[in-house]
């Protein structure tokens, strides 16, 4: 049975930590509300890493965005389009969190106190964006501020050259040891799930479990409007390409980033469809694709939006139009620090979450379906990089209409990885 467990994915370890907590609650009652500190220890883990891990990743990923400076104009449209999407999505989600209300079957006031507070200006919430202290940012943990510091110093590194070498070293070493410390702490989660589980559930009964099941719903349809008319829009009246052929020829590689919930394991699937069955040139598609799989997060980004709604209304907080616009801010810049971070969507959701102020044991409740959702927004990531890479292909004159109008796609070359492998590959990893 031990080796069992230790051969078990994490989702796997983390629903069965859900489930059992949801049990243990149900069955033992008010008994089981002493379980709490198992999951508090777990939601400040959780708080530990929140600054350190976002500033550190965020230089890393500006640093590392060296091929802008030779593909300038081509990476200044694929930076802005992919950040552009990844808003849209994240507006998607809210509206669909506000429209069809998933946390409003539950009520969780008494698990934080609530105080009211009244909405800043807007001009003021983008003034407070520039800090002018980064180190009261940190102390304070304001993540707009944080976000905007390792923006500017990333893009300041990289101007600086040769000189600022070590610095960059310095931020890729210390984001390497940020990712293992995220990975231990992550290890944690079926634990810590179980004891808030535990402990919400012996305390608000079953209404949870049908809220649970009311996220899935919403963010699974918000995520095929967004697929459909974001993203296969922009195909059709942007592009002007049939959208239907864009979709039969990403098929694949949808297909594995459903089943892997991986969009950097899909790459090389994602890079045989768009070449060989969309038309897309090989030098769009190997800087488009990398790039999208490091910053484009519009399932993600979506999934944030009905998860902070979600959150907020169980546990009884009104959010303001500042509010809403700040989690449209924090999730768009966010993603490009995150992405590569193993648990990307908890990490992000914990993000947006402390960005306006509402309680982080949300993320528990969240956790035991994380896996079910990762699913359908690696979909959606996997959909928007394909997107782009089409429409600066055209933008480009680097697209084979020919390719992407065929009836037929190309076969895949004996050099190009099966979608087979890769499918094992990521599996097995």
């Amino acid at each position: 049975m031990p080796t069992m467990l230790k051969q078990m994915p994490l989702w796997q370890k983390i629903f069965i930590g859900l489930v059992l907590g949801l049990a243990t609650g149900l069955i033992f009652g008010e008994s089981a509300q002493a379980l709490k500190p198992i999951g508090t220890l777990f939601i400040n883990l959780i708080k530990m890493l929140i600054v350190p891990l976002i500033f550190v990743t965020l230089v890393s990923g500006i640093v590392a965005m060296d091929d802008l400076k030779k593909m300038r104009r081509i990476g200044m449209k694929t930076f802005f389009i992919y950040l552009l999407t990844t808003a849209v999505a994240i507006s998607i989600g809210l509206a669909f969190g506000i429209i069809f209300e998933p946390g409003a079957g539950i009520s969780l006031e008494g698990a934080k106190a609530v105080t009211s507070k009244e909405a800043p200006a807007l001009i003021d919430t983008f003034l407070n964006i520039v800090t002018r202290n980064p180190v009261a940012s940190f102390a304070s943990g304001n993540i707009l501020q944080i976000i905007f510091f390792a923006i500017m110093l990333g893009v300041s590194i990289n101007l600086a050259g040769e000189k600022a070498k070590p610095v960059a070293d310095f931020f890729n070493g210390f984001s390497e040891a940020m990712f293992k410390m995220t990975n231990i702490i992550i290890s944690y989660a079926p634990i810590g799930v179980f004891g808030l589980m535990a402990w919400v559930s012996a305390s608000y009964g079953i209404d949870l479990l049908v809220s649970l099941g009311k996220v899935i719903v919403v963010v699974y349809i918000a995520c095929i409007v967004h697929v459909i008319f974001t993203l296969g829009g922009t195909i059709a009246f942007i592009a002007k390409l049939n959208p239907i052929k864009f979709f039969k020829g990403i098929i694949s590689a949808q297909s594995v980033a459903f089943t892997t919930t991986s969009s950097s394991g899909t790459l090389p699937v994602t890079t045989d469809n768009v070449v060989n069955n969309l038309g897309v040139s090989k030098p769009v598609s190997s800087f488009v694709l990398p790039l999208g799989a490091t910053i484009n997060m519009d399932g993600t980004a979506l999934y944030q939006g009905v998860c902070a709604v979600f959150v907020a209304q169980a546990f009884g907080i009104d959010l303001t139009m500042a509010d809403y616009g700040t989690i449209i801010l924090t999730s768009t810049l966010a993603s490009i620090g995150t992405a590569g971070v193993p648990g990307a969507g908890l990490i992000m959701l914990t993000l947006v979450l402390t960005s306006i102020g509402l309680p982080l044991e949300g993320i528990a409740i969240i956790a035991g379906i994380d896996r079910i959702l990762d699913m359908a927004r690696t979909t959606v990531n996997v959909t928007g990089d394909a997107m782009v890479s089409v429409l600066i292909a055209q933008g480009e004159n680097e697209l084979d209409t020919n390719i992407y109008n065929s009836d037929t796609s190309v076969q895949t070359s004996d050099e190009d990885i099966s979608e087979e492998v890769i499918v094992n590959k990521v599996m097995n990893s």
